[in-house]
C-alpha cells in the first residue's frame, strides 16, 4: 500500500518525468494577487493569466500539487466538514496543465494510464461523465471525449452524460470556458455505482476532472471557438490516497491519523473510531481539517481577524475550539499545540511551513485564549436557551437569543445551528438577521469608480516604458474602450467618456498598491481638443485612460501629446520612495519578524500594514521617523535595474512581499547603492514597479500622523511627506517635547503649569490642533464605507477630549453619514469616545449604549447621548483590541 507521500510524487513524475511536464510549485493559499478570491480554490488559480491571455506562459505543460482552501465565497465545504468522509476545508489538489499544447486525446490516454496502468485500478470501478450539450447556447455534446474514452478501454455503460452545472466550466460570466470530463470511482461492493455517479454518494466519488478550455464567452452569451485551446485538470489528492490505501474514507488515511493520534495525545480524548453520528469522530475530522487550514493560511501571509479571509479564519478556528471543549473534553487551548505536527508531517512538499511555525502558533494561541474568555458562559448560555425553547414546546432558538450568544459570547451563528442541531432544534436565521441588521459574514470589499474586467475584441499592447519620467511625450490613438467592448471607428466626441488605448504611455498604471496617474492628453494639431484622464490602469499588456474628452474629438491615428498631473505625480514619488524607507526603517527598529501585508500610495499619503504585535511606543515612533529622515537628510541616490527573478532575489538585503507574484525579469530599486552588487543587507532594496524620486532629498520630510489596528497581529501606519509634514509636524514635535520635558506634564496641562509664556503656549495649541486634524483626516481618508456610511475608527495622540469633540464636528461636516470610536492613551487613563451623525440616530443607534461594551473592554464605564458618548479605562494594553471590536460593532451596526 502506497503511503500518501509515494502517491503525491508518484503523481508528479509521471506528469515531469515521462511526459515531458514542468513541475511549478503551489501558489500560496492566500492570493494576495487576486483580489477577486479569498483563497486559492483550485490549481488553476495561479494560472488565470494565461487562460485570459494576459501574460504568456514560461512553459506549456506544468504539473503540480496546489494548496486550496474552500471556505468561505463561492466554493464553501466548510459546512459539511465532519458530517461525511470526503469533505475538507483544506486539500490538495493534482493537477496537470496543458497552455496551447497537448488537448483531449493525451489528457485522457494519459489519466486513464496513471490509474489503470501506474496505480493498477481495476477500470470496472471507474466511471467517467461527459458533457451532454446545450443546444439553447449551441454547445455540442462532447461526444470527442467520449470516442476518446472509449478508444482507451472505458465500456459504454461506464460513460454517462453530464449537465451544465457538473460538465461545463467557466470562469465567469464571460471568458475562458469548456466542457468537461469527470472520473469517479465505484466503491460499492458489487460494483453496481453506476446510477449514483453525480448522485451526493460517498460510494461513488469524483476523483478527477479534466476541463478543456476551448471556447471564449462573449458579452452577449455567445461562444467563439479559441485559437489555443488548453488543459485544466484536478484531482483530489485525500480522495486517491483513500481509494489507493484501500480505505472507505478520506480521514481513515495515512494523512489523517497522525493529527487524529495528536489530538487524542493533546485532549485525552478516547481514540478516533470513524463513525459519522457519533460527536466526538465528528470533532475529530473537524479540528484535523481546521488546524490544517489555519496552519496554511497563517503560514501564507493571512492573519485572525474580522474581515473578508481573516473573518473566515476566526469562524474556523472557534468551530474547532467549541468541538474541542464540548465535544472532547479540553480545558484550554489546545489548537496551536497541533501545529508541529502538521509542519512535521507537510513540511516536506511545502517547506514554507517551516519557515516560523512558533509565529503560526503564537496566532492560534492568542486568538484561542480570547475565545475561551468567554465560551464557557457562551455554552452555559446556549443549553439555558436550548431548554427554555424545548420547555416552551418549541424546537426553534430565535433569532434574538441566537445573536445575543454572538453579541455578548462571540458563538458565530454557524455554531450555535451547529449545537442546535445536536440538541434536536433549529435556529430563526432570518430573525438573526433582523436582530443584526442585516449583518453579513464577510465584509464589503470597496469598488473603484472604472473597473474592466474583460474586453470584446483585441487590446493592443501599449509601450509604458516612459512611465518612469515626467517629460510629456507624444502618441498614437489606437482605439477606446466603453462598456467593455474596444472601438476602433469613429469619434470620441466631447462630454463622452472612454477609456483610451494609445501605442505608447508615460502615465502609470495603478499596481503594487501605486495608485494610477492623472492627467491630460490633447492634440497639438487641433486646439481645443482634450481628454481628462482621471485614472489609469492595466488590463494584460494594455494600459487604459479612464476619462472625458473635455472639448473637441478624437479618432483611431490620431497624433496627441501626454502630460501628467506633474505636482500630483511628484507627490505620489515622494511618498512611494518613502513606503520604502518605513518598510526598511520598521523592520530596523522592530525587528526581523516584520513583513508587509499592504499598502497604498498617492499623493496625500503613504499607507503601510505590517506584521506586529502591539501598538509602536512613543520611542518606536520617534526611532523610526528619525531612521527615514536621517536617510532623506543624506540625499541618497534611488536606483532601478531589471535583473533576471532568480540574480534579483540574491542581492543583498531584497525583501520580497510574500506570496506576491513577480515578473521574470524582475525591477529591483535600491536606495543608496547604485548597482545591485553594491547592495548590503543595512540597504533598503525592494523588487518594485513603481514610481520613485532620484534621490532621498527630494522628499524634504517625513512623519508618522497616525497608527491602527487593522487585524491580529497587524498594524497599519499612515505617514504624510514633503514641506507640509515638515512644517506642521516638526514644530509640533520640538515644542511639546520641549515644554512638557521641562514642565513634566501633559500637553493639555500646559496653560496652567507655564504661565507666563501665553503666546507660545497659544502657538502649541495651535499645532496640537493641526496635529490632531491631520491624524483625523487620515484616519477619515482610510475609513470603509458601509452603506453610504463612514466607519472611522481609530488611536489618536493624547489631545484632550475637548480637542477631540471639536474635530468630531469637522467630521460631520466632510462625511454626511459617519459613525465614529476613537480612543487614545494618556498614561494613567484610556479616554474613548463615539459620535454618531443624525442620520445614524434617526435609525435607532445610541452612542450611549455603543460605548457600554467598549468600555469594559478597557476597564472602564461610559454612557452619554444618542449622537455623543464618552468613556474612561484603566488597561491601555487593550486600546488595540477594544478597536478592533469597535470597527467591528460598527460596520454590523451599518450594515
Amino acid at each position: 500500500m502506497p503511503t500518501s507521500s509515494e502517491i503525491r510524487q508518484q503523481f508528479i513524475d509521471f506528469f515531469c518525468q515521462k511526459h515531458g511536464h514542468t513541475f511549478v510549485a503551489s501558489s500560496p493559499v492566500v492570493p494576495l494577487d487576486d483580489p477577486t478570491l479569498l483563497f486559492a480554490n483550485a490549481g488553476m488559480n495561479q494560472f488565470k493569466p494565461y487562460f485570459l491571455g494576459t501574460e504568456k506562459p514560461k512553459h506549456t505543460r506544468v504539473a503540480n500539487t496546489q494548496k486550496c482552501i474552500r471556505a468561505g465565497g463561492k466554493h464553501n465545504d466548510l459546512d459539511d466538514v465532519g458530517k461525511d468522509t470526503y469533505h475538507h476545508t483544506f486539500f490538495e489538489m493534482l493537477g496537470n496543465w496543458s497552455f496551447g499544447d497537448y488537448f483531449k486525446p493525451d489528457a485522457i490516454a494519459w489519466a486513464w494510464e496513471l490509474l489503470t496502468g501506474v496505480w493498477a485500478i481495476d477500470p470496472k470501478r471507474l466511471h467517467v461523465t461527459v458533457f451532454e450539450g446545450d443546444p439553447a447556447n449551441g454547445i455540442p455534446r462532447d461526444d470527442e471525449a467520449a470516442d476518446i474514452w472509449k478508444s482507451v478501454g472505458v465500456q459504454p455503460g461506464h460513460i454517462h452524460l453530464g449537465n451544465k452545472k457538473d460538465n461545463f466550466w467557466e470562469m465567469g460570466d464571460t471568458g475562458p470556458c469548456g466542457p468537461c470530463t469527470e472520473i469517479h470511482y465505484d466503491a460499492t461492493p458489487d460494483l453496481s455505482g453506476a446510477k449514483l455517479v453525480n448522485g451526493g454518494s460517498d460510494k461513488v466519488v469524483e476523483i478527477w476532472n479534466n476541463v478543456f478550455i476551448q471556447f471564449n464567452r462573449n458579452p452577449d452569451k455567445s461562444l467563439t471557438p479559441l485559437p489555443a485551446k488548453h488543459v485544466d485538470t484536478g484531482m483530489g489528492f485525500e480522495r486517491i490516497t483513500k481509494v489507493l490505501q484501500g480505505k472507505s474514507s478520506n480521514y481513515d488515511t495515512d494523512i489523517f491519523a497522525p493529527l487524529f493520534e495528536a489530538i487524542r495525545a493533546t485532549t485525552n480524548a478516547a481514540p478516533y473510531e470513524g463513525k459519522l453520528d457519533d460527536l466526538k469522530d465528528i470533532a475529530y475530522r473537524v479540528i484535523a481539517d481546521h488546524i490544517r487550514t489555519l496552519t496554511f493560511a497563517l503560514t501564507d501571509g493571512a492573519t485572525i481577524g474580522n474581515l473578508g479571509r481573516d473573518y473566515v479564519l476566526k469562524r474556523i478556528l472557534r468551530r474547532a475550539e467549541r468541538y474541542g471543549r464540548q465535544c472532547l473534553g479540553t480545558d484550554g487551548p489546545f489548537l496551536h499545540k497541533l501545529v508541529p505536527t502538521v509542519v512535521e508531517q507537510l513540511g516536506t512538499p511545502f517547506p514554507e511551513l517551516k519557515r516560523n511555525p512558533e509565529k503560526v502558533r503564537g496566532q492560534i494561541y492568542e486568538e484561542e485564549v480570547a475565545f475561551l474568555r468567554n465560551l464557557d458562559r457562551g455554552l452555559k448560555l446556549f443549553m439555558g436557551i436550548a431548554e427554555k425553547t424545548k420547555a416552551a414546546k418549541s424546537t426553534v432558538i430565535s433569532g434574538a437569543d441566537a445573536f445575543k450568544l454572538y453579541d455578548t459570547y462571540g458563538l458565530y451563528i454557524d455554531i450555535t445551528e451547529q449545537m442546535a442541531g445536536e440538541q434536536g432544534l433549529t435556529v430563526d436565521a432570518t430573525g438573526y438577521e433582523k436582530e443584526m441588521e442585516a449583518a453579513k459574514e464577510l465584509a464589503r470589499k470597496g469598488g473603484k469608480k472604472f473597473v474592466v474586467t474583460a474586453v470584446k475584441g483585441e487590446l493592443p499592447k501599449t509601450d509604458d516604458s516612459p512611465k518612469y519620467d515626467v517629460e510629456t511625450i507624444e502618441a498614437k490613438v489606437l482605439g477606446w474602450v466603453v462598456d467593455n467592448a474596444m472601438i476602433t471607428s469613429g469619434t470620441l466626441g466631447a462630454g463622452e467618456s472612454a477609456a483610451l488605448v494609445l501605442d505608447r504611455t508615460n502615465f502609470y498604471a495603478e499596481q503594487g498598491g501605486q495608485v494610477g496617474d492623472t492627467g491630460t492628453i490633447d492634440n497639438p494639431a487641433t486646439p481645443g481638443v482634450e481628454f481628462q484622464v482621471e485614472d489609469t490602469q492595466r488590463l494584460g499588456d494594455t494600459v487604459l485612460h479612464f476619462g472625458t474628452m473635455l472639448g473637441g474629438g478624437l479618432k483611431v491615428g490620431d497624433t496627441v501629446s501626454l502630460m501628467q498631473g506633474t505636482l500630483r505625480r511628484i507627490d505620489v514619488m515622494r511618498n512611494h520612495t518613502a513606503t520604502h524607507l518605513l518598510n526598511l526603517g520598521l523592520r530596523t527598529v522592530l525587528g526581523g519578524h516584520v513583513e508587509q501585508k499592504g499598502s497604498l500610495v498617492d499623493d496625500a499619503k503613504t499607507r503601510f500594514d505590517f506584521s506586529h504585535d502591539k501598538p509602536l511606543s512613543a520611542e518606536d515612533v520617534r526611532r523610526i521617523e528619525s531612521f527615514v529622515n536621517d536617510r532623506i537628510g543624506r540625499d541618497l541616490p534611488v536606483s532601478a535595474f531589471e535583473l533576471p527573478l532568480e540574480q534579483a532575489k540574491g542581492v543583498a538585503g531584497v525583501r520580497a512581499v510574500f506570496g506576491e507574484k513577480y515578473p521574470d525579469p524582475v525591477r529591483v530599486v535600491l536606495i543608496g547603492p547604485e548597482k545591485p552588487e553594491a547592495a548590503t543587507f543595512d540597504d533598503s532594496v525592494e523588487f518594485c514597479g513603481g514610481t520613485h524620486v532620484p534621490r532621498t532629498g527630494t522628499i524634504g520630510y517625513f512623519k508618522i500622523q497616525s497608527q491602527e489596528p487593522v487585524a491580529k497581529g497587524v498594524r497599519r501606519v499612515t505617514a504624510v511627506t514633503g514641506r507640509a509634514a515638515a512644517e506642521a509636524m516638526t514644530q509640533l514635535s520640538t515644542t511639546v517635547t520641549a515644554l512638557t520635558d521641562r514642565f513634566q506634564c501633559k500637553p493639555e496641562e500646559l496653560p496652567v503649569r507655564v504661565g507666563g509664556l501665553d503666546d507660545e503656549i497659544k502657538r502649541l495649541q495651535e499645532h496640537l490642533k493641526r496635529a490632531l486634524a491631520l491624524t483625523i483626516d487620515g484616519l477619515l481618508d482610510a475609513a470603509p464605507t458601509v452603506n453610504g456610511t463612514k466607519v472611522v475608527v481609530g488611536q489618536l495622540p493624547p489631545a484632550g477630549s475637548e480637542a477631540v469633540r471639536a474635530q468630531l464636528d469637522r467630521i460631520k461636516q466632510k462625511a454626511k453619514s459617519a459613525f465614529v470610536v476613537f480612543g487614545w492613551d494618556e498614561g494613567d487613563k484610556v479616554p474613548l469616545v463615539v459620535a454618531l451623525t443624525p442620520d445614524l440616530v434617526k435609525k435607532g443607534l445610541k452612542a450611549g449604549e455603543l460605548i457600554k461594551p467598549l468600555a469594559e473592554l478597557i476597564g472602564g464605564k461610559g454612557g452619554g447621548k444618542p449622537d455623543f458618548a464618552q468613556a474612561g479605562g484603566k488597561d491601555a494594553a487593550k486600546l488595540p483590541e477594544m478597536l478592533a471590536k469597535a470597527k467591528e460593532l460598527a460596520e454590523q451596526a451599518c450594515e
